[in-house]
This record gives structure tokens, C-alpha cells and sequence, in this order.
């Protein structure tokens, strides 16, 4: 039986942005403002998509909640936690595998540079993840001889190795084949349904931020602001037939016409 998209209950923030500006030197000391006056609250345990156009500013802001940029105004706040040790995971657009690990070993980097596990507990835990997505043959492989959608998967292992509160995914799989592609939805999809994490998930594709999201973050030409944040009524577990229902598509195409209609405005 189907189960409503939202979450039953959301009782605490997972993060909020509060009117994040964003401001650069470009050359010849032009300043460019990137972002502007961006505000938004993500509950825990939803989806949420960002799409808009090139340029817009989706993945600086991924950069600013992970703290590898600084906002020029503005705050990031988290919801509360019992501790803030695993709170971010990241999913970059390319896997940046190390080339000279094995696919075990790779998905253990953070464990390297970061807060120690028990020895036991980390080889459970990437039995684990090697099972979960798929990769369990494939554990002294090296990146070479995998696919591009099997990186992508190690990727997705070593930002979920230290069970992260926050899945951050900037575009995870923009470089991969269509078929590749929406299978990794749908492997995606399974993997948030165990544990509904929170995900913040940058993507140009209508489709995909539609099938994945409870809602989707709908994001001006730059200066970077957000047009609308539509609510994805759409029953859980999803397939990908849904996305040839009626439903699916009034949704994608209020996206797809909101979309335009800021790209003719500016």
C-alpha cells in the first residue's frame, strides 16, 4: 500500500537557511552577487530537490551548509541534535575516487581523516554498505574497472559510512547514461527509505527532482533566489512508471513553466 509522501509527523528542523547572500570578485574587481536573500527551512527527514538554471547559485549553496564556502550575509542553522559529529554527508558530481584504493578502502576515507571507529565496527559497517548498494563483489575492485554508475555508488557509500543526519548530493548523477540514470534514482530512493535521512539534492533534471523529492526548491537565473517551493503530493514508494501519470506531469510541468517564465523575466 502506498504511503503518503510527507512524513507522518516533522517535529524539528534539520537545517535552515536564513537570507544567505552571496557575494564575489569576479575580474577587473567586478563584484557578482551570486546569491541573493535565501531562505529556506528543511525538516528532517524530507527529500528536497533544487533545480534552476546554470549559474543560479545550487551548488554554492550545498558549499555554504557544508562550510567549504562562506556566506557574505546570512546564517546556516542546524535543528537540534544530540551531537553535531555526523551531521553532514556530501555526494559530490564526480565520485573523486583515489585511483590507488580498493573500493572498501575508498569508501573508508573519512573514517581516515576523521573520528576513529572501532576496527570491528567499521568493517561491519562497509560489509554493510557494500551489500546495500549492490557492491559486495566488488569490495577489492579498484576504480578503474567500474562503471560509472558503480563509482558514483562507492561515492554514495563513504557519505553514508559515518550515517550522516544531512545527505548533501550536488548532481550525483549528471555524468551518468539515462538507463544508469534512472536506475540510481531508484537505488536512491530504496536507500533514503530505510532511515528517511535528510537529503538536499541539486539537479537540472524536472523528472528527476519530481520522482526523488517531497519537495522541490525552484531557483531564479542568478542573481540566485528561490521562485517557489512546489510540495511533490505524490504516494510512497514511487516507481519509475509514475513518472507517466497525470499527476507526475501537472507537477513537472508547473516546475517546467515556472522555470521559463524566470528565465524570460530576467
Amino acid at each position: 500500500m502506498p504511503t503518503p509522501s510527507h512524513p507522518p509527523t516533522v517535529t524539528d528542523v534539520a537545517v535552515e537557511l536564513r537570507h544567505i547572500t552571496m557575494r564575489y570578485q569576479a575580474k577587473r574587481g567586478r563584484t557578482v552577487l551570486a546569491l541573493d536573500d535565501v531562505s529556506l527551512t528543511v525538516p528532517e527527514g524530507q527529500f528536497v530537490s533544487i533545480v534552476g538554471p546554470s549559474g543560479c547559485g545550487k551548488s554554492t549553496l550545498l558549499k555554504i551548509i557544508l562550510g567549504l564556502t562562506r556566506q557574505s550575509e546570512g546564517e546556516v542553522a542546524f535543528g537540534p541534535a544530540r551531537s553535531h559529529e555526523n551531521l553532514l554527508g556530501m555526494v559530490f558530481q564526480q565520485p573523486l575516487l583515489l585511483p590507488w584504493r580498493t573500493v572498501a578502502k575508498n569508501m573508508t576515507i573519512s573514517h581516515d581523516v576523521g573520528p576513529r571507529r572501532p576496527r570491528a565496527d567499521l568493517d561491519k559497517r562497509v560489509a554493510e554498505h557494500l551489500d546495500m548498494l549492490g557492491l559486495r563483489d566488488f569490495a577489492d575492485q579498484y576504480p578503474r574497472e567500474l562503471s560509472g554508475g558503480m563509482q558514483q555508488r562507492v561515492g554514495i557509500g563513504r557519505a553514508l559510512l559515518h550515517d550522516p543526519r544531512i545527505l548533501l548530493m550536488d548532481e550525483p548523477f549528471g555524468a551518468l547514461d539515462a538507463m544508469t540514470r534512472d536506475q540510481m534514482g531508484l537505488d536512491l530512493l530504496d536507500i533514503w527509505e530505510r532511515d528517511r535521512k535528510t537529503v538536499l539534492f541539486v539537479t537540472h533534471s524536472i523528472p528527476e527532482a519530481v520522482l526523488l523529492s517531497d519537495r522541490v526548491v525552484v531557483m531564479t537565473p542568478r542573481p540566485g533566489r528561490i521562485a517557489e517551493v512546489i510540495d511533490v503530493d505524490l504516494a510512497r514508494p514511487r516507481r519509475l512508471e509514475d513518472i507517466n501519470t497525470p499527476e507526475f506531469g501537472e507537477i513537472a510541468s508547473r516546475i517546467r513553466v515556472l522555470l521559463n517564465s524566470e528565465h524570460s523575466a530576467h
